[in-house]
């Protein structure tokens, strides 16, 4: 039987949990939640919704390169937006990281997430097949 592999980046921020970036078992990668929080912890240039999203999706990116992928290796995409009305503007940032891969994907607005942030997202991939 395969072990998980623990997967970690410094392209993307240390968790601040009881958790790790992603595990990796066999082909599959299964990617933490990430906020729009920067590797170094400096701040965002700016806190609008856009940025915060770029950010997120750009952490998730970096753990899933570390765990050996790419975009086209995503298979599933969880993404938790504060506002329904912020829905189309994740779909054009997602849309412009992503290019042409398109993984399954399910946008949960919320109320509020963690330290007030705007989005996060989670991922799983499926690296080579």
């Amino acid at each position: 039987m395969t072990k998980a592999l623990d997967i970690s980046t410094h392209e993307a921020p240390r968790p601040a949990g009881h958790y790790v970036q992603a595990k990796r078992a066999g082909d599959h990668l299964y990617i933490s939640g990430q906020l729009p929080i920067r590797a170094d912890g400096e701040p965002l240039p700016d806190d609008s919704f856009e940025t915060q999203a770029a950010q997120a999706i750009d952490n998730m990116l970096a753990i899933l390169q570390a765990g050996g992928g790419h975009p086209v290796d995503l298979v599933r995409v969880t993404a938790y937006i504060v506002g329904v009305g912020n829905w189309p503007r994740f779909n054009t940032v997602y849309a412009e990281k992503l290019g042409e891969a398109r993984p399954a994907r399910t946008v949960v607005p919320v109320p509020e997430l963690h330290y007030g942030y705007l989005v996060e997202i989670d991922a799983i991939a499926i690296i080579g097949q």
